[in-house]
């Protein structure tokens, strides 16, 4: 109970829009709600600011839970690596502070350090090093995931999971959930903490339960990578024409082009280290259009280059919170499953 009371009132650290209280949630935010506190733990601030915006919560949710936390071939240590590996890999501070404090829950504390510290050639396990390595290198360089074909679905679906949250995190939350004050020597003793309050069920909870949050989709909207897994797959698939619809319904066409076709030629690499490449990218645009092009172009290939001023333009539009986290959530799930597909992980090591 700590823990959800201490993550509930950290809602409050989220930026640019305001989440649902969960005292007043209704309908399918209530009830993600629920499932979250329930199965994760806590209600996570990176789950909860998605809350404006209804569907993009629960697909949000629905491949979290599927892929992180449902049990399944991996265990929920190694899952926490990649977590961890890949936010390193976005420059996702506060991904990289709560997934390696969970690890340390997991009585992985040594590892975890290794993995938060980027010191990835000290793990002495050759396995989970190799999987680390992989997961913080896999937006942008194309190899096989380091595991057996079995376990392809849930590792890679992680590292796709986080390349969205890394996107999502870096825009609408601070750079750590601790204290920014907090000494050193106190950050490490807090991350233990943290770690030891999560409420990690056994060997988690069964597969497939957040499935009925969203709408079927086709099978053919299943990713090729998660075929293997029925729970993932679908989850994938219905939370994939979530963020399509939010998309319809918050992004404008020819932001959605602009955003397409960029992704279509990517190659994973960063940007750019200024934000020289954002300005040429939107000059393409019409002026109205330009606001929305702005934060969809930044959430889907430079996130942390975002500044106060890229959603002030947008809210001068006439957008709400609603409005502000379908165009990023967009943008973000269409370069995450961008990922999945640039031959990172459509073959497998050998079992």
């Amino acid at each position: 109970m700590i823990m959800i009371r201490g993550t509930r009132r950290a809602a409050g650290t989220v930026r640019h829009v305001t989440p649902v209280p969960i005292a007043v949630a209704e309908g399918l935010v209530a009830t993600v709600y629920e499932q979250v506190e329930r199965d994760f733990g806590m209600l996570a601030p990176p789950v909860a600011l998605h809350s404006p915006a209804p569907e993009p919560l629960a697909g949000c949710w629905m491949i979290l839970r599927e892929t992180l936390v449902a049990r399944g071939a991996v265990d929920r240590g190694t899952k926490e690596a990649v977590a961890t590996a890949v936010s390193i890999g976005n420059a996702c501070p506060y991904c990289v502070d709560v997934h390696s404090s969970t690890m340390h829950g997991l009585a992985r504390g040594r590892e975890s350090t290794q993995i938060a510290s980027g010191n990835l050639d000290q793990l002495v396990d050759p396995v989970l090093r190799a999987v680390a390595g992989w997961a913080r290198d896999s937006g942008h360089t194309a190899a096989a995931v380091p595991v057996p074909a079995a376990a392809v679905p849930e590792v890679l679906g992680v590292a796709v999971v986080f390349h969205y949250i890394n996107r999502m995190v870096n825009l609408f939350l601070p750079e750590s959930p601790f204290p920014p004050r907090l000494p050193g020597a106190a950050r490490t003793t807090v991350r233990r903490v943290f770690g030891r309050l999560m409420d990690l069920p056994g060997s988690g909870p069964e597969p497939g339960a957040a499935l009925a949050l969203l709408p079927a989709a086709p099978a053919t909207a299943v990713p090729e990578w998660a075929a293997g897994s029925p729970s993932i797959g679908d989850a994938f698939a219905r939370a994939g024409a979530a963020f399509d619809r939010a998309g319809l319904r918050s992004v404008p066409g020819p932001v959605r082009s602009l955003v397409t076709d960029r992704l279509d030629a990517w190659d994973g690499r960063p940007p750019g280290v200024n934000r020289g490449w954002l300005s040429e990218a939107v000059s393409a645009l019409a002026p109205a259009d330009q606001p929305a092009g702005r934060l969809a172009l930044l959430a889907a290939f430079g996130s942390y280059q975002s500044i106060d001023a890229d959603f002030d333009a947008l809210r001068t539009t006439g957008v709400g919170d609603r409005e502000l986290i379908e165009v990023a959530s967009w943008a973000a799930m269409r370069a995450a499953l961008r990922v999945g597909t640039l031959g990172v992980g459509s073959a497998a090591s050998p079992a």
